[in-house]
């Protein structure tokens, strides 16, 4: 974006043009100090206030710098003085308060702290022979940077990451970075966009973090929220009440405004803020996270817009944009020439709910209207998700469109994330609930099915530290978050009782927060989970049937009440057979299946067994 100097205002110096990175926010200007540009249309005066005593202060103890209006309601100007690091703030029609930059880099101090100017081009990258990630042949892997180590820091981690290679991962999943209030969270409450958290480490420390991951061959994406922003912290509406609309509503906020009166800078300033993780940080996509509500009836729907933009900032390499979308709308995957929002993949939550009932065998809430049986796993095999249009009776209405014309890998596959894991009494991990011998029959199904598998952090060796709901707020929203919290789990009969409600982990407590925390230490004593993880990848990974994701090229049977085969066909004949048994012995004989019979000429012989 090329930005046109307005008339000189006290402090700013005029350009005759610059050439933005970013519609919004500060960004340096080799040589000349930082351009500040905000949105604000019904502001009469917008000034930028430097708080590090670089310039001369006004009556107030402030240095203030007016900035000049735009005809679309934008605010800008140059500020010579103002480096990286700066710290600055906004004022608002000469009022007494100051607020942060709704697109700020970073906040040190968080959210209701001053933002700081970041020069994103210091940073020494180290990957540009890196060409992205596409979604085919990926296994992806859910880290949570706070509870991913003790100290919860970018920094830690990186020891971590060649383990997490070498058990074959290919794509780190790392869950939302926009800051937040308090001292932990889960970070789906962020109001500072731009801003990767304060808590986990610097923004260069993250470009390290993503550094080093490409240095090993992961790829990195990042879960974004565009649904809502937090109940704390958030300080859009300040600048434009048009940020948000109430003519849509979602489970945990004001919806954003992408359709209706002034929705033109709001969905450029979410727009651009996809693009900014990708430019600036070197990611390799983004998982856009509660898809279903993120409301818009615009000609171009917000999140393909998004999608396009990955794309383009990405400047040819290959990017992953995946979406979680609860109703199942398989078409967010398909291109936009069919009328799709062109992402490559959705989360299949009807797998996890088939794999939950079938360890576990609880069917309440919304594991209602699943049984976990064997021809379920075989229908999730051959076509992704399960209900495509059916009636469902946990929400009393069809559930999901065709996905029939879906790849197999247009499907992340799951038996364990945050939310699942923390939506039980005591967020206990699965394999702490189920059977050792079905677990292990599930996990591995989910790691030789054509779709795209995704592990939750410390799954791969059976971590047994729990993954817990926690959230720190001010005491008013905290009180709200325990009840909300209490109130949402009741949908479980099992977890609605008095008795089971009162031992409910409450989410402001830190020791909850401490408690989920993994203990890398234990893949050493749980080394046979951890194997039957790798090797189970590795044959993904180096087999040259099971490594293959094509259309139509496995097939099912069912063998027994809770026993099933799914047949992997190779062109030439060399066929895979994969047979899943949750029960008792098998006994094959008679074998009147088609499935289990092996290529002419040709006999089955095992390649691996758990």
């Amino acid at each position: 974006m090329v930005i046109h100097s307005g008339k000189k205002q006290a402090g700013a110096s005029v350009l005759q043009t610059f050439s933005r990175r970013l519609p919004i926010g500060a960004e340096i200007i080799p040589g000349n100090g930082t351009h500040f540009r905000v949105w604000a249309p019904l502001r009469k005066k917008v000034e930028v206030v430097i708080e590090d005593g670089v310039l001369n202060r006004d009556h107030r103890g402030s240095a203030a710098v007016e900035l000049a209006p735009e005809e679309n309601g934008y605010f800008s100007g140059s500020v010579p003085a103002a480096v990286a690091g700066t710290l600055y703030r906004y004022r608002l029609d000469g009022g007494p308060d100051l607020f942060p930059d709704p697109a700020s880099r970073y906040q040190p101090q968080g959210p209701h702290g001053p933002s700081q100017v970041i020069d994103p081009a210091t940073f020494s990258w180290s990957d540009r022979d890196w060409r992205g990630m596409s979604i085919e042949g990926q296994v992806l892997y859910e880290m949570h940077i706070g509870t991913f180590t003790a100290e919860g820091t970018y920094e830690a981690a990186l020891p971590l990451l060649p383990q997490i290679a070498g058990i074959g991962v290919t794509v780190l999943e790392i869950m939302p970075l926009a800051d937040f209030p308090g001292q932990f969270g889960w970070g789906y409450d962020g109001v500072n966009f731009f801003a990767p958290t304060r808590l986990y480490g610097t923004p260069d420390d993250f470009r390290t973090f993503t550094d080093t991951a490409h240095s090993l061959g992961l790829g990195v994406i990042l879960d974004v929220v565009y649904n809502h922003q937090g109940p704390d912290g958030s300080y859009l509406a300040r600048f434009s009440e048009d940020y948000f609309t109430d003519r849509y509503q979602t489970e945990w906020g004001s919806a954003f405004n992408f359709d209706g009166r002034n929705s033109g800078p709001v969905r450029e300033f979410i727009i651009a803020n996809g693009g900014y993780w990708i430019e600036e940080f070197h990611l390799d996509g983004l998982r856009i996270d509660a898809t279903q509500s993120i409301f818009d009836r615009s000609p171009e729907h917000i999140v393909a817009a998004v999608a396009k933009q990955v794309r383009t900032s990405a400047r040819g390499r290959s990017t992953i944009v995946v979406a979680e979308n609860e109703p199942q709308d398989a078409r967010i995957a398909l291109s936009p020439d069919r009328g799709g929002q062109g992402l490559d993949a959705l989360w299949n939550d009807d797998f996890h709910h088939s794999a939950r009932v079938a360890l576990t065998g609880v069917t309440e809430g919304y594991y209602a209207d699943y049984r976990g049986t064997p021809q379920e796993f075989i229908s999730a095999a051959k076509w992704g998700y399960l209900y495509q249009g059916q009636y469902y009776e946990w929400q009393q209405k069809r559930r999901g469109r065709s996905s029939l014309w879906l790849k197999p890998e247009n499907f992340v596959i799951f038996i364990q994330n945050h939310d699942q894991v923390a939506n039980t009494a005591r967020g206990e991990r699965i394999h702490r609930i189920a059977s050792p011998g079905r677990y292990r029959a599930l996990t591995a199904l989910m790691l030789l099915m054509p779709g795209t598998p995704l592990l939750f952090q410390g799954q791969e060796f059976a971590a047994s530290s729990p993954f817990l709901y926690f959230a720190d707020h001010v005491p008013e929203v905290a009180e709200l978050v325990r009840q909300g919290r209490k109130t949402f789990l009741a949908q479980f009969r099992s977890l609605a009782a008095p008795e089971m409600q009162a031992v409910l982990a409450d989410p402001t407590d830190p020791r909850t927060f401490q408690r989920s925390k993994l203990d890398f230490s234990e893949r050493e004593q749980n080394s046979e989970a951890l194997t039957l993880h790798s090797d189970l990848l590795r044959l993904r990974r180096e087999d040259t049937v099971f490594s293959v994701q094509r259309c139509r090229s496995v097939d099912g049977a069912v063998l027994a009440a809770e026993a099933f085969v799914l047949r992997y066909f190779e062109e030439n004949g060399d066929d895979r057979l994969l047979v899943v048994n949750f029960g008792r012995a098998l006994d094959l004989r008679p074998a009147p299946e088609p499935l289990l019979a092996p290529p002419q000429d040709k006999q089955w012989r095992i390649l691996w067994s758990s």
